[in-house]
């Protein structure tokens, strides 16, 4: 019994290290692993083998290889183009670009996971602030923010839908019909809270000419052939994320595949497409998945969940409602992925304790609600989150975890409360 205080402890004081930024992310995660590692409640079998308690390779090469894809397209001016084609649609007016980021972003996300959508729309939204000398950390929040939330749309979206899916026999359709119609409800929503919270920041004006200096778009592009070729493995990729239950290949395996296929036809060198990978955001994640798995480890995640499956004493609604907050909270802390693996035994022992199943159980869909949106609290609690902190820091314009928690908070405390009244609405009261 020790042993699970003990890696509850080690995780509280790496996470507190993390949220107050006395030493960097990276290093605290990583000191919290040797602390695990030396206290032997991490091996090298459990943190590097195990599907359950170790690191997600999956994850890590799909973001490796969108990273690669990213680093090329850079190259080629698209980005600088897209930049500059929202700077002269903005009119020099903060608030209509970020309404534009945001419908840009919830465009991409039901067809790319919010990891691949933040990776791709990130580097335009700083190119874009950099040559209008606009603060562009509301438009990198908002960014997050949105993935996030349209992480929901779709069972390709966001990670946890597929975890949930598998074991819930849900279909890309049932996404359709119960989880699209809420996530474009939250994104509505979203919008306004966004022109609230960064109201003071949005009352700049800036001369778009002046800014400009009469560059237009299609100036940004030098080798127009080399982009053709690149959108197109990008096309064929994106294709393959989204067929990717079809075709029987994981999404990592299709970004490695394009980025490989990227990096021939560009004959780009790999001092050229490794130099832009965000090295210290992949380790991070490594950290962050050890960490967690220790905890999965001793049994901390799953006796939570327990605890939760016999307080709901077959309770349909009070069952919902807990897993939605939990789930929320719990997803503020760790991150998803490995808390979503942990958790869906035990949600499916819950939902055989009841009278309905598969995507007719709320209990399923509180389940998908909360993991997705509790992505939003803080700066560490989902892979988007973490990767475009990384890209920013990068760019010379950091975000400290409290800078976007104070906000993370309040969009997820908005959005929460309003899936919890969908679910009751759509399971509850309109059967």
């Amino acid at each position: 019994m020790i042993v699970y205080y003990i890696a509850i402890g080690v995780f509280v004081a790496s996470y507190i290290l993390i949220a107050t930024e006395k030493v960097h992310r990276v290093a605290a995660a990583l000191g919290g692993v040797a602390a695990m590692t030396l206290l032997g409640l991490v091996k090298a079998d459990s943190a590097f083998f195990n599907h359950e308690t170790g690191v997600d390779w999956n994850v890590l090469f799909l973001l490796f290889g969108m990273m690669v894809i990213v680093s090329i397209l850079r190259h080629t001016g698209l980005f600088e183009f897209i930049a500059l084609w929202a700077a002269r649609a903005s009119r020099g007016k903060p608030t209509i670009l970020l309404v534009l980021f945001v419908a840009v972003t919830a465009v991409c996300s039901p067809i790319l996971d919010n990891v691949t959508t933040v990776l791709l729309v990130a580097p335009v939204t700083l190119s874009v602030c950099q040559r209008l000398r606009l603060d562009p950390i509301p438009h990198l929040i908002a960014l997050i923010l949105t993935a996030n939330i349209g992480g929901l749309s779709t069972l390709i979206a966001d990670p946890p839908n597929i975890i949930i899916a598998s074991r819930a026999d849900l279909t890309f359709t049932d996404f359709l019909v119960y989880s699209l119609p809420l996530c474009v409800i939250l994104l509505v929503v979203l919008i306004g809270l966004l022109l609230v919270l960064f109201r003071r920041q949005l009352r700049v004006r800036v001369d778009i000419d002046e800014a400009l200096l009469g560059i237009e778009p299609g100036d940004a592009v030098e080798d127009k052939p080399l982009l053709v070729r690149c959108l197109v493995i990008l096309g064929l990729t994106m294709v393959a994320f989204t067929l990717h239950t079809v075709i029987h290949v994981d999404p990592s395996i299709v970004a490695l595949l394009g980025a490989g296929a990227m990096v021939l036809i560009s004959r780009t060198t790999p001092k050229q497409f490794l130099a832009e990978v965000e090295w210290m955001t992949l380790a991070f994640f490594m950290a962050l998945f050890v960490l967690v798995g220790g905890l999965v480890k001793v049994g901390v995640i799953e006796s939570i969940g327990h605890l939760a499956a016999n307080a709901m004493g077959g309770a349909e609604l009070l069952g919902a409602t807990g897993l939605l907050v939990f789930s929320a909270v719990i997803g503020a802390i760790v991150d998803n992925i490995p808390y979503t693996t942990a958790m869906t035994p035990v949600v499916s022992q819950m939902v055989e304790s009841t009278a309905h199943s598969g995507a007719d159980s709320p209990l399923w869909w509180a389940f998908v609600f909360g993991a997705d949106l509790g992505g939003n609290t803080t700066a560490v609690a989902a892979g988007a989150n973490v990767v475009v902190l990384g890209v920013a820091a990068k760019w010379g314009r950091p975000i400290s975890f409290w800078r976007f928690t104070k906000y993370g908070l309040i969009v997820t405390g908005v959005t929460v409360a309003l899936a919890w009244v969908y679910v009751w609405l759509r399971f509850f009261v309109f059967v």
